[in-house]
């Protein structure tokens, strides 16, 4: 190894207890061109830092050093502004936020409950300006806790989590890495009454896909102690948000609010970029996606008729709303994509073939760069991933945090017409999609918060 290689470990290395206590102590996620420096990681800090080798790492563990003792709290900061800047403290100074902790719920704790959880709760990673105070189940034995720590702890997808899980029977509550998270046994929501629980002006996720509308989800909201409701599906009479591209739709009025869908997430961020460049006249998204819970395992009545059909040993056609939602998103898309979909025998991972005619010509050498460069910005690094290896296969992306990742070798270009193929965790990457979107949530609703204060002083 040389010099240069050993100063830069020892570097990274005198950062993660810094990482750690901005974390731990004060809620402060630290990002570099969008993405999250984790304090659980040498190897994540050195992969990030050779992505970036006009920084200087000791200037970095300076300003991180500046950014702990500041007065900001329940926040993120991006470190290749603040190292621009000239005065780093008068910056934070002027842009302190100190505000408290928005509890989250999690209505639901299946696959997508779990990894929430996971991602909310993982060491090295934080939350800011939100934690997760509950989780709400229907009891589905007499040893249900030990069964949902299990479930949480245990994944045969995505591994075994890397945090402590313990079960606390007195008090009807998971432990998960030092913090309690109450399990609210319910089997509808008209029954919860989360003020009882100690939890007030909460974000609700609803993960069970039960309700779509704004009727059935206001239900949750007009429980006491919730603030704000997200669906983990497409909504109908509420916006759609795919985070980076229309998340800056949401107001303070917006009380109910769907993340879209997994596909949606994963093709409208790559849609967008496209979009603004080229124009796009017309398309077809094919989602070839992974099996789902809502299958059968052995053949047998399902009212999706071919999803009835044993899901492990067959591809199933089936539909997809991923296309018309990107409109949702993308308002000068409407009525111009169609979609559907085939689920195979794969347990996640799925890729989207988008076959598009643009408004103008264009080349594979183009749509790649234009991609790769949107990959790294600031803005979209956590929803656009781009891949450039010749023998990549769907394994090769679970426990992907971007939304979709481009396969830049499979890009076809003749003239207008383009097909890109997009690979996207439909489980985790989703999720990481989700928790984005609850971090904007928790921080509309502090400021929510803090102007009501205002207001009454």
């Amino acid at each position: 190894m040389t010099n240069t290689w050993l100063q830069t470990l020892s570097q990274a290395e005198s950062m993660i207890p810094l990482l750690g206590k901005l974390g731990r102590e004060k809620a402060i996620k630290v990002q570099l061109a969008g993405n999250t420096l984790m304090a659980d990681s040498v190897t994540g800090l050195m992969t990030a830092f050779d992505q970036h080798p006009e920084l200087d790492l000791v200037q970095v563990y300076q300003v991180l050093e500046q950014v702990l003792a500041s007065n900001n709290a329940h926040t993120t900061v991006e470190l290749e502004s603040l190292i621009a800047e000239a005065d780093v403290s008068s910056v934070l100074a002027s842009h302190s936020q100190n505000g408290s902790e928005t509890p989250v719920v999690l209505y639901g704790f299946g696959r997508i409950g779990r990894l929430l959880a996971r991602r909310m709760c993982a060491l090295g990673h934080t939350t800011p300006g939100m934690a997760l105070a509950a989780i709400v189940v229907r009891k589905a034995c007499d040893n249900d806790l030990a069964k949902r720590a299990s479930l949480l702890k245990y994944d045969s997808v995505h591994g075994i989590y890397e945090g402590l899980v313990k079960v606390d029977e007195a008090n009807q509550s998971l432990i998960i890495n030092g913090s309690p998270v109450k399990i609210i046994y319910a089997s509808d929501p008209a029954e919860v009454d989360y003020q009882a629980h100690g939890i007030d002006n909460a974000l609700l996720v609803d993960n069970t896909g039960r309700w779509r509308d704004r009727d059935g989800l206001s239900v949750h909201l007009n429980r006491p102690g919730i603030e704000r409701v997200v669906l983990t599906a497409p909504g109908k009479e509420m916006k759609n948000i795919v985070f980076g591209v229309n998340d800056s739709d949401i107001t303070e009025d917006d009380r109910i609010v769907s993340a879209a869908s997994c596909t949606t997430n994963a093709i409208t961020p790559i849609l967008s970029v496209l979009e603004d460049k080229f124009g796009i006249v017309s398309g077809h998204v094919e989602t070839i996606h992974a099996y789902t819970n809502d299958q059968n395992l052995i053949d047998n009545i399902h009212k999706g008729d071919r999803r009835g059909r044993a899901a492990g040993m067959n591809m199933v056609m089936t539909e997809t709303g991923a296309a018309k939602a990107v409109s949702k998103a993308i308002p000068s898309l409407e009525g111009k994509l169609s979609g559907s979909a085939i689920r195979v025998p794969v347990i996640n991972v799925s890729i989207a073939v988008l076959s598009l005619n643009l408004k103008s010509e264009t080349s594979v050498e183009e749509i790649n760069q234009l991609l790769k460069s949107a990959s790294n910005s600031a803005e979209l690094t956590g929803q656009i991933g781009y891949s450039e290896e010749a023998d990549a296969v769907s394994s090769d992306f679970i426990g992907s945090q971007q939304a979709g990742i481009l396969d830049s070798l499979a890009t076809k270009v003749r003239g207008n017409q383009a097909t890109l193929y997009v690979w996207y965790d439909n489980e985790y990457g989703y999720s990481c999609q989700v928790v984005r979107l609850m971090e904007k949530l928790a921080q509309v609703n502090f400021m929510s918060v803090e102007l009501l204060e205002e207001q009454a002083a």
